[in-house]
């Protein structure tokens, strides 16, 4: 019986790590796709647009993040508002010294007292769309930095389509942008910016391809239309909701409108993690997965095929043919990390932490069988129950 056991074992990460590197062909695939398609020239469309930005504490590279989006090569109006929760809050003067080094901008520091529900960035934020002045929306995190031409690449995605004989395609309603993170000091900080490089973005690309588009939002870049936005009920329908950008993107493609991805690719900064802090980070990133899109989530079991063939050879008793299936499993693997982490991305910290790449995939299957485990999550401090996309606090993290 356990020699039996023993074959069945074998037999099993056998056949994951050859599905394993299925994936990796199809999600290179699906990042050549996208490279191919961003070539194409954008139309000349610059409607004005208001920059939401939810605010709480001061964060890693939040100067830089605010300066990039004052240095704007955009030919339309553009305005910039912060939400802040309580004035004596340190972000307070961060925007105070924006204000003075760019003052023919127009921005904005606004009071948002209330808190309409348990997600207090889209409490703030849904106090902001009503002083925006503009048609048009782009909510993005206070730490993400972007390039000059970003909200030209971004906005054009709005321009009317060309008249046709054909039925017009369906408006577009929101567009979203991959992201690169950039590390701070510690080793799961340098882990985290691999995983979303390396693994994360590599699944967006696939998902777009074989879902034939983008059918949800990246907290990255949240650009919408007005229209759009009233159409499903406002950001105060998702004040309850833990993944607000996923929800924001799915309900706009559900009303009938189109979702596009951004040619331009924004940077992250991340926190320099202790290894609890990057563990329940992690914990938190997978269950919200796992909610919102929980056959997606099973289907991540063929995404860790360096995992997979690292058991094999465990399995196996080092087989030559274990042996041959890891070195081309990690060949894929990292054909795949430069594919998507240095051509898509532009991201400089891949190369370097190449080495780290086996580490970090066999620290993500423990994540994902962990994120079967439960629906509890930490967030800023407090655990929270998370169900049917809410949460539900529970009480304080003893972080």
């Amino acid at each position: 019986m356990p020699h039996v056991l023993a074959q069945s074992v074998e037999i099993l990460t056998t056949v994951m790590a050859v599905a394993g590197m299925g994936y990796f062909l199809a999600a290179m695939i699906g990042a050549l796709t996208f490279l191919a398609a961003r070539r194409a020239p954008l139309p000349p469309f610059a409607p004005g647009v208001s920059v939401l930005k939810s605010l709480k504490g001061l964060e890693l590279g939040m100067t830089e993040a605010f300066r990039s989006h004052c240095a704007q090569s955009y030919a339309g109006e553009f305005e910039l508002l912060f939400g802040i929760g309580n004035l004596s809050d340190p972000a307070v003067t961060a925007v105070e010294r924006l204000q003075q080094e760019f003052p023919l901008h127009s921005i904005q520091l606004i009071h948002c007292p209330a808190r309409l529900g348990t997600n207090g960035k889209v409490s703030t934020l849904a106090q902001l769309v009503p002083r925006a002045r503009h048609d048009f929306l782009l909510i993005n995190d206070s730490d993400i930095t972007v390039s000059s031409r970003y909200l030209a690449r971004v906005m054009a995605h709005f321009a009317p389509p060309p008249a046709h004989s054909g039925k017009p395609p369906a408006p577009v309603g929101l567009v979203t942008a991959l992201y690169r993170g950039r590390p701070h000091g510690t080793l799961p900080s340098r882990l985290e910016a691999l995983g979303i490089a390396t693994d994360f973005q590599p699944g967006v690309l696939l998902s777009k391809m074989i879902e034939g588009g983008i059918h949800y939002g990246l907290g990255s870049t949240l650009a919408v239309s007005r229209q759009a936005l009233n159409q499903i009920g406002g950001l105060e329908a998702l004040v309850d909701h833990l993944a607000d950008d996923y929800e924001l993107g799915a309900r706009i493609d559900r009303a009938g409108y189109r979702i596009a991805l951004s040619s331009d690719v924004v940077e992250t900064a991340i926190p320099a993690y202790t290894w609890r802090g990057f563990f329940d980070h992690q914990l938190r990133w997978a269950r919200t997965v796992r909610d919102a899109r929980p056959w997606g989530y099973a289907g991540l079991i063929f995404t860790h095929g360096l995992a997979w063939s690292v058991l094999n050879v465990v399995a196996s008793g080092l087989s030559p043919l274990s042996l041959w299936l890891l070195g081309l499993s990690f060949f894929l693997r990292l054909t795949l990390a430069m594919t998507v982490g240095v051509q898509v991305l532009g991201d400089r910290q891949v190369l370097p932490s190449l080495w780290l790449l086996p580490l970090r995939d066999l620290i993500a299957m423990g994540i994902w069988v962990a994120g079967f485990a439960g629906n509890t999550i930490v967030w800023r401090g407090e655990r929270f129950l998370l169900n049917g996309g809410k949460l539900q606090s529970v009480g304080n993290s003893e972080e």
